[in-house]
């Protein structure tokens, strides 16, 4: 976590993002007035409806789109492209077929230009951290997809990244697989201390993995609750799943999300 005097890992000061008309189309004004932000080593998950901006969000967070209106900033700075200090991780893996698991994993070291042998110390680290020790020489077809989503986290850790942007890396993966990766991500989270701000449809993986989950609107998305998870053990979520506290979250997101009233009409 970061002291009184250290800035925001990343922040969105009075943020609003509006996608220009097409054709016939009206302008979609997808997020506004958001404000938020998260501390240094914190990890904090964005829920909400579908199409309410949550990617929209992680999107200005790592530059790959603009504010329309207000600033983001990353470390204290603005963010105004592009920015090294963040790191993407989808719910595809997009690992590239034709490079070996290791050659995956020091992708972005190598276009940094980190040095051949220390682009591999850092990559036979983080592949027995992520419990691909021996997988390294075999290529993406000849792994599972939950061994594919251990690489594609191993890739987005090796660039030391300030900020992990995660965006339903597991949504496509099995429950058991899930929660394990789960489990894994929330060690290696603590042991590196890294921020990470997790969209996540599943609440109690939001609940499970969290300090913090900020609660959006329906479109045009904004901040509608900000829920301290106040459980023990964040670096382990399975411990957090038999907790009292986390039925009763779930309970209340689903409230704030109207599920239970969707749930009755079906």
């Amino acid at each position: 976590m970061s002291t009184s005097s250290s800035p925001a890992a990343i922040e969105f000061v009075g943020v609003e993002k509006r996608f220009p008309a097409r054709g016939r189309s009206a302008e979609v004004l997808a997020a506004r007035d958001i404000h938020f932000s998260i501390a240094q080593g914190e990890v904090v998950s964005i829920i909400g409806p579908s199409g309410c901006g949550k990617s929209t969000l992680l999107n200005m967070g790592a530059g790959l789109a603009r504010p329309s209106a207000g600033v983001v900033k990353v470390g204290g700075e603005p963010v105004t492209g592009p920015n090294k200090h963040v790191a993407f991780m989808l719910q595809k893996d997009l690992l590239m077929p034709w490079r070996t698991i290791a050659e995956n994993v020091e992708f972005g070291l190598e276009l940094r230009g980190v040095p051949a042998a220390e682009r591999r110390a850092i990559s036979e680290r983080l592949l027995v951290q992520c419990h691909l020790k021996g997988f390294d020489k075999h290529y993406p077809n000849q792994l599972s997809g939950g061994m594919r989503q251990r690489a594609a986290m191993a890739r987005t850790l090796a660039v030391d990244p300030l900020v992990l942007l995660m965006d339903e890396p597991f949504s496509a993966l099995d429950a058991q697989t899930k929660m394990i990766l789960q489990q894994d991500l929330a060690q290696t989270v603590a042991r590196e201390g890294k921020t990470v701000v997790f969209i996540t449809h599943d609440l109690s993986e939001a609940a499970a993995l969290s300090d913090r989950i900020l609660v959006m609107s329906e479109r045009p998305g904004t901040i509608v609750e900000e829920i301290e998870v106040a459980m023990p053990d964040r670096n382990n979520p399975m411990q957090r799943r038999k907790h009292a506290r986390l039925s009763e979250l779930v309970s209340h997101l689903m409230t704030l999300l109207k599920l239970d009233a969707q749930a009755e009409v079906h």
